[in-house]
């Protein structure tokens, strides 16, 4: 394995707003493609024991809940999920940020509503601070598409590495017959 792979033992979850309302402003991707794969991500998370965190900005709003398969899939981490008043950056909120500290783990995998917004500037902030971080651009959206190639071009430039979920199940399988291989080969054949 390489020395800078992401495995089940160094790396961690953060979903960001992927609620009802934020899920329907994007026109980016097919947003049922886009919910499909962010619940694919909290399934890679439940099956591997993944430390997560969610986060979700003004649930109360237009902005709505987060979808409710992340609670049926994740029921701790949605217990404990951190609700921002309206801070776009949710590394700026000081429970999102102590969260994603007390996960113990510098390499994230990372995916929210909108990307041009909601995974932009809290994922330059985790570059930042020392993360390594992938950004799962097939569950993430934005308003417009040129937005959402801005955005990932500009996380890219800063060092992330710009992934899918499908990259994501491999890489962390390692190996497909393995006991961790098996539970993910399941989650990659998805419908």
């Amino acid at each position: 394995m390489h020395k800078n792979a992401f495995n089940p033992d160094n790396a961690a979850m953060l979903l960001i707003d992927h609620q009802t309302g934020t899920m329907g402003w994007t026109h980016s991707h097919d947003v049922n493609l886009v919910k499909q794969n962010a619940i694919k991500l909290a399934k890679i998370a439940a099956a591997l024991n993944l430390p997560v965190a969610l986060t979700s900005s003004m649930e109360t709003n237009v902005q709505g809940p987060l979808i409710p398969e992340l609670e049926q899939i994740l029921p701790k981490a949605f217990a404990a999920r951190i609700q921002r008043p309206g801070i776009v950056n949710a590394m700026h909120h000081e429970g999102f940020n102590n969260a994603v500290k007390a996960l113990g783990r510098k390499k994230l995998f990372v995916a929210g509503i909108t990307t041009e917004i909601c995974v932009l500037f809290p994922v330059l902030q985790m570059l930042d601070e020392g993360y390594d971080v992938q950004v799962a651009a097939d569950s993430s959206a934005s308003y417009t598409k040129y937005g959402d190639e801005l955005a990932l071009q500009r996380m890219r430039e800063a060092g992330a590495a710009i992934t899918t979920v499908d990259q994501i199940i491999s890489e962390l399988a390692i190996d497909w017959t393995s006991p961790n291989g098996q539970k993910l080969m399941g989650i990659l054949n998805y419908h």
